[in-house]
């Protein structure tokens, strides 16, 4: 492909897409002291402004709470411990979101906050209700700007980057474009700094991806993600149909008006189940039950559900409705689904036909350790 046909794709790309979701670091967003730069702030939303203007819906995921509450906790870099930067968080957030709230009110456009754990959007009870939140936000004209929660996530329920959230959060809206801002302007096939590197415009399959040379995620400034985390969330986005542009945040412009910059990972997959998208990419296994050959065949060449018949060991610490991985002799993970029994109750219950557990320990027991509807294969 020449790159003026390039050109003319990336622009028709962008120009079908009806909603777009934009993920912004805290680099981006914040002074090198740790606080909410307001000039920063104020052009990101008038970029954003500008995309609404041309008939785009618009989500904003954006990072920025922990960094902005360091100044005002007298911090001078990002906490390691837990504690502090949930405190953090719970002092930044509100500072975040006021400032985008009145940025945006300039514009005559009003903003709502939508704060996600992995638990709102993998259980069965919770996920339904984030999707029509969203619905009715963008239905109603708001502006939605997502942050994970990190004044309530603990270490065992966090996404741990917002470049995996504004992925899964991009699924969950139905989104035909995300968009990542970053402090780098593209993907490269090494190190931006070393000679001879070169930006990739373009990334079709996993095969593009070969010769390239990606960096540890984090580092010593506010944020928590890297090349990394983007790039995983850019596999996550296109392995459900939706394409991705990687861009530095002084490109946002350009790129939500369709000009290449950046760079443009291709829709690879198809769309498939939200909430089963976010058990494979956003939950953490509590724990593990083995299955014997015949169950492993029924889960992965059936898309059966998991009985206790099937299983012949158990291992973990799990209550009912946690992520469990579903490992096969060799202890390798063929699935990951929501367990219906706890890990104490399991022992007694392997090897056993459903009609006898039925006949034994009644009705309650007649179950599935795990349906299909809550599995997912990996």
């Amino acid at each position: 492909m020449t790159r003026t046909d390039r050109a003319v794709d990336r622009a028709a790309l962008v120009a079908g897409a009806r909603r777009v979701v934009v993920k912004v670091g805290s680099s981006s967003l914040t002074t090198a002291a740790g606080g909410i730069d307001p000039a920063r702030v104020r052009q990101l939303v008038e970029v954003l402004v500008a995309a609404r203007g041309g008939g785009a819906e618009v989500v904003l995921v954006s990072s920025g709470a922990i960094a902005a509450g360091l100044a005002p906790l007298g911090l001078s870099r990002r906490p390691k411990a837990l504690a502090a930067q949930q405190a953090a968080a719970s002092v930044g957030q509100g500072l975040l979101a006021h400032r985008y709230q009145e940025e945006f009110a300039r514009h005559g456009l009003v903003t709502g906050q939508v704060l996600l754990t992995v638990d709102d959007v993998t259980r069965r009870a919770h996920y339904r209700n984030a999707y029509q939140t969203f619905a009715k936000l963008l239905e109603l004209g708001v502006l939605p700007i997502v942050n994970e929660n990190d004044t309530v996530a603990t270490s065992e329920i966090r996404f741990g980057d917002n470049d995996r959230l504004a992925a899964l959060v991009a699924h969950l809206v139905h989104a035909d474009l995300l968009v990542l801002l970053s402090d780098v302007d593209g993907l490269y096939d090494g190190p931006p700094s070393r000679p001879g590197t070169r930006l990739l415009r373009d990334v079709r399959s996993e095969a593009d991806l070969d010769a390239v040379t990606i960096g540890t995620t984090g580092g010593a400034g506010v944020g928590t993600g890297g090349m990394v985390t983007k790039v995983e969330a850019a596999r996550i986005a296109t392995g459900a149909g939706i394409p991705v542009v990687l861009t530095a945040a002084d490109q946002a412009a350009a790129a939500l008006s369709g000009a290449e910059v950046g760079t443009l990972f291709h829709a690879t997959g198809r769309r498939r189940p939200t909430r089963l998208l976010w058990l494979a990419h956003a939950t953490e296994p509590k724990g593990s039950v083995t299955l014997d050959a015949g169950a492993v065949r029924a889960v992965t060449e059936r898309r059966a559900s998991l009985l206790a018949a099937g299983v012949v060991a158990v291992d973990g610490s799990f209550v009912a409705g946690d992520p469990v991985d579903l490992v096969d002799d060799a202890g390798v993970p063929v699935a990951r689904g929501l367990v219906n029994f706890d890990a104490d109750e399991l022992p007694g219950l392997l090897g056993r036909s459903t009609r006898e557990l039925k006949a034994t320990l009644g009705a309650a027991y007649e179950r599935e350790v795990v349906h299909r509807d809550d599995l997912v294969l990996l």
